[in-house]
């Protein structure tokens, strides 16, 4: 039985032409475009490795793995720190991204400088810069799929913020629900160590220290008089008890009359 030419020219071209569902060269690309030197917030501590470090394109990594190659070499970049991806490269089956030159990469030698007076010293490079290089490569274990740029930021939202948010605000969002709520709120609890403190409430008016029982605690003191004051009370690190009061009665804060 003989084949029609016709169809035989059909089933050649449909099988050198690429499935709907790999990346196209108009996608590679927009990729490439999309991701060459944007800057990122680190949210998760980025270890220096001598091979690029695996990240699963479901949006999961090994944190083990990359503990254990942070153990080794150090970091590249702590949680807060702005970090650039410096090259990208596309394989079959992973996208391979190179952060601040790579493992070579990092800091310039001026990043180390200090300059003072007396016993103070400032270093010269910007702070919140990341300490060195590294690589990610993000694994689809299958053809690279269609996507754009945008949707490999949302893969690895866990580790890198393209948003370009503060430090403060990836810190906060990392907190357990109670404490984010608390400070949403503008109010402290129990539990709660300074940092979380401060992004609550700021700084105090003022703070005071005492020894009760061979233990030692710190108020902080929020309000002045005359008017509603607030102790935050420390022991350690951690918040153990908050108070109120009226300045120049001494007495808790008292609930609110009810309306006449």
């Amino acid at each position: 039985m003989r084949v029609p030419a016709l169809l035989i020219a059909a089933l050649l071209l449909s099988a050198r032409a690429p499935a709907s569902d790999k990346l196209s060269f108009d996608e590679r690309v927009e990729v490439v475009r999309g991701l060459m030197a944007e800057f990122a917030t680190v949210k998760a501590p980025l270890p220096r490795s001598k091979k690029p470090l695996p990240f699963e394109a479901a949006g999961s990594y090994d944190r083990k793995h990359w503990d254990d190659a942070g153990k080794e070499l150090g970091p590249a970049a702590r949680v807060g720190d702005l970090i650039q991806i410096t090259k990208v490269t596309i394989e079959s089956d992973k996208i391979l991204l190179e952060i601040n030159g790579g493992i070579k990469g990092g800091r310039k030698w001026y990043d180390r400088v200090e300059v003072g007076m007396g016993n103070r010293s400032t270093p010269i490079g910007q702070s919140g810069a990341a300490l060195a290089g590294t690589a990610i490569e993000l694994l689809f274990h299958k053809p690279v799929p269609a996507m754009k740029a945008s949707s490999i930021k949302k893969i690895l939202a866990p580790v890198l913020d393209f948003e370009k948010r503060s430090a403060t605000e990836l810190y906060a969002e990392s907190l357990p629900p109670e404490i984010q709520k608390a400070i949403k709120e503008k109010r402290a609890q129990a539990g709660m160590n300074r940092e979380q403190v401060l992004l609550s409430l700021g700084h105090p008016v003022r703070k005071t220290r005492e020894t009760k029982d061979g233990v030692e605690l710190e108020d902080w003191i929020y309000g002045q008089a005359p008017g509603r004051i607030l102790f935050v009370i420390f022991e350690g690190n951690k918040v153990v008890k908050t108070k109120e009061s009226y300045a120049g009665l001494g007495a808790e804060a008292a609930a609110p009359l009810p309306p006449k």
